[in-house]
């Protein structure tokens, strides 16, 4: 009979949690007034209930259609509906924040009582929620500008700016564990992962670093036929390289699970504009511009093909976008591509 081995796992009683480490970003800048860090607060709360929400998404009936549609057209799921309420309702109560984008409202949202807020915010509920019917990973994604001119009435202009501008960002990703990825301006990117046990987000992958260069292309290539002569050019390169070391696909279909993989393993991620949406699918403001924003900070570069995504300043609030994240060396040889075929 087998001999039973006993598994110690050892308990870390003192543990960096989000709220810990937010607060000791806040005394490492002895002129903040601490708005920053109850906004922070707010978004953990709506990432752990929109946490709960999508565990239960399949006993709560949240599966299939609501019936209705958001500003782009795209067909709502129930659940997006209320991951939006959730941010909305949290953000609300920071009492912090003027006005919202998000890609399930409209227009702008202007957070009653709080025009005189210093801080604005773009965020996606719930990327990827097409995939929740079949258990894949989805996510949360955000970016908080400050605004220009705090004392003049808030309005869509106070969005239409660059991602260099970007006080934070961040995104949180629902799958086998609930992890949120938080970058901050001057700072780092560090990854907190939720134990539910006691209720808090612990700092898992501090310091986060994507490879220099890595063996992984995240791309749909059911559009191959609607490319680009640069993008064909590159996918071909990684797929039959001259050193017979090819390249894996990895491609889930949600940005956060494919940007999170990708930060982890380097590689690149790509979703082109093409001859079938020439100006690209994913929204600029509220996904784009964070990941990006995130990806520069861990080492890694963001790119049209052309020009540095977080130098684009968006022309409106749902403005999209042809957009590549990676690793140095894969962005360089995307650049090189296109300036080579186009």
């Amino acid at each position: 009979m087998a001999e039973t081995k006993e598994i110690h796992i050892p308990i870390d009683t003192n543990p960096v949690t989000l709220t810990r480490s937010i607060m000791m970003d806040q005394r490492r800048n002895p002129d903040a007034k601490g708005d920053l860090t109850q906004i922070l607060n707010s978004i953990m709360l709506a990432c752990k209930f929109v946490s709960n929400v999508v565990r239960k998404a399949g006993i709560s009936s949240l599966y299939g259609l609501a019936g209705s549609q958001n500003v782009q057209g795209e067909a709502q799921k129930p659940i997006d509906i209320i991951a939006n309420d959730i941010f909305i309702n949290s953000l609300k109560f920071s009492n912090k924040i003027a006005a919202l984008v998000s890609e399930e409202e409209d227009k702008i949202y202007i957070m009653g009582g709080a025009e005189s807020g210093k801080y604005i915010i773009a965020f996606d509920p719930l990327d990827g929620s097409s995939n929740i019917d079949v258990n894949v990973s989805i996510g949360s994604i955000f970016a908080i500008w400050k605004r220009p001119d705090a004392s003049a009435p808030v309005s869509a202009r106070d969005f239409l700016r660059n991602g260099t501008e970007i006080e934070c960002a961040g995104y949180c990703i629902y799958g086998s564990s609930t992890q949120l990825v938080l970058a901050t301006k001057n700072g780092k990117v560090d990854c907190f992962t939720l134990d539910n046990s006691i209720g808090d987000f612990i700092l898992t992958h501090p310091n986060m670093k994507i490879p220099e260069r890595g063996h992984i292309y995240s791309v749909n290539e059911g559009n191959s036929l609607f490319w680009d002569p640069a993008i064909t050019h590159f996918v071909d390169s990684v797929k039959h390289p001259e050193d017979g070391n090819p390249y894996s696909l990895r491609y889930v279909g949600s940005m956060v699970s494919d940007v999170h993989r990708t930060l982890l393993y380097g590689g690149i991620f790509m979703y082109p504009a093409d001859s079938k949406s020439p100006h690209g699918k994913l929204r600029l403001l509220y996904e784009v511009l964070p990941m990006s924003f995130i990806t520069e900070l861990a080492g890694g570069r963001a790119t049209d093909g052309k020009r540095r995504l977080l130098d684009t300043v968006p022309e409106h609030i749902h403005q999209r976008s042809p957009c590549y994240i990676g690793s140095p060396y894969e962005i360089s040889q995307l650049e090189a591509a296109y300036a080579s075929l186009t």
